[in-house]
């Protein structure tokens, strides 16, 4: 009977086993019972689980509440050292065991999904704003000081979100945004509007994969070269770019053209879990310790062990697995998309995006325009965007762009359901608003 016992015991820890011998993501996706099993072993090393420590420094990792275990997985000190996020912790050492493994997973997944030629990666418990702060505070000039205050400017070209804009505002730098231009009913930035842009005060350059239509990814590849020939840091916001083949190629190829300092993604959007990290790679390993070195105390577990979770349960066959359905929803968000054009002498926009599609609703009044998206959160339809050039162009990424239009994603997670009711739900809508 122990000798029974003994097999199921060991089949039950040899996933753990090999997650420390390869610290690879495991192909089969854990249980529930197994990561809990990991996460509570390697809290349970952290001092503040020692009943016969006598702790009398400032930051002990005193809690009040048993809830708080809960909420942190039981690493209640954190990650990190102060000023060196990824540094191994004393008090701490199962989270800091924690933390290198998250790091070893983040690197394996990104590489299998398409990056093979990023050599660190680095899960930080910010947001991708803050993290493209973070990023830009490592990378910024240092030496000479005046070279230095010189070089302050950041390349921007145009993407209208407040959150990309304030974290470069945050840090006292200013932007230089190249506008963006129609091409139909795609906004894209010349590669030549950026070329004439450097000036002797730009130090580094933002380009972009994954962003709402009608704007399209930037020509990375070409960036990438210019950032090189110019001496420019390059850094890739790939917010929710994880899930799409197509978006992570333009990266791959971008690295190997030409200069990419960091990229950036989320982790709710490409890997399911709750707001508050991101993973920032490179294929430079100095710069990622530039990086881990620039942010400011301990950090919170949380956002890690997030992330930790969510790839342990999915696997490399999970998330494989997911990104088939991804590219299955968007064909089918299309396709019903187009019908209901048709019904309403309506158009699907023609704009290359692997997750969104974008409809026409150049028949809508002003007041139409205005109430549809009230109507479509009634009817319990989250994440559509309406813009109404005339009314804001902030959003469309460029001056004058012509059409109204709806926007809806077909991201990572969304089911089948999820896209038949919301397009029937919009068309309702639109009839709704349309009759009165």
């Amino acid at each position: 009977m122990l000798d029974r016992g003994q097999i199921v015991l060991n089949n039950f820890i040899k996933p753990i086993k090999t997650l420390f011998e390869q610290k690879s993501v495991p192909k089969e996706p854990w249980n529930d019972e197994q990561i809990e099993f990991l996460l509570q072993t390697l809290s349970n090393m952290d001092t503040d689980k020692d009943s016969n420590a006598a702790r009398v420094g400032e930051r002990e990792a005193r809690i009040v509440s048993k809830l708080h275990l809960q909420t942190s997985a039981g690493f209640c000190h954190g990650v990190g050292r102060s000023g060196f996020l990824t540094a191994p912790q004393p008090k701490a050492p199962g989270a800091s065991i924690m933390y290198e493994i998250s790091n070893y997973l983040a690197r394996d997944i990104l590489r299998n999904l398409g990056l093979p030629n990023i050599k660190e990666v680095m899960v930080v418990p910010l947001c991708t704003g803050m993290s493209l702060s973070l990023t830009l505070g490592a990378l910024r000039p240092e030496g000479d000081e005046k070279y230095s205050d010189n070089k302050r400017t950041v390349l921007v070209p145009q993407i209208d979100h407040n959150s990309l804009l304030k974290s470069i505002e945050f840090l006292g730098l200013k932007s230089k945004i190249i506008k963006g231009k129609i091409f139909g009913d795609a906004v894209r930035i010349p590669i030549e509007d950026i070329k004439t842009n450097i000036d002797d005060d730009c130090f580094a350059i933002i380009s972009v994969t994954s962003f709402f239509p009608p704007r399209e990814p930037d020509n990375l590849k070409e960036i990438s070269k210019l950032a090189r020939d110019k001496n420019l840091n390059h850094i890739i916001i790939n917010a929710y770019g994880v899930q799409s083949p197509e978006w992570m190629k333009l990266i791959r190829s971008a690295i190997d053209a030409g200069r990419v300092d960091a990229i950036i993604q989320s982790t709710d959007k490409n890997f399911l879990t709750p707001v508050g990290g991101a993973l920032i790679a490179s294929p430079i390993k100095e710069n990622i310790n530039k990086i881990s070195q620039t942010y400011a105390g301990r950090a919170s577990a949380t956002p890690v062990v997030n992330f930790l979770i969510s790839i342990l349960s999915l696997g490399t066959s999970g998330y494989k697995k997911l990104i088939e359905e991804q590219q299955q929803n968007r064909k089918l968000l299309e396709d019903k998309l187009s019908i209901v054009a048709k019904n309403l002498n309506e158009r699907i926009l023609e704009i290359y995006n692997p997750v969104a599609v974008a409809l026409s609703l150049e028949n809508l009044k002003d007041e139409h325009l205005f109430a549809i998206g009230g109507a479509l959160y009634n009817l319990r339809v989250t994440g559509p965007r309406v813009y109404n050039p005339k009314d804001n162009a902030f959003g469309t990424c460029c001056e004058n762009y012509p059409t109204p239009y709806i926007v809806m994603n077909a991201a990572i997670g969304s089911k089948k359901e999820d896209i038949i009711f919301a397009v029937e739900r919009f068309e309702k809508a639109y009839k709704q608003i349309t009759q009165k």
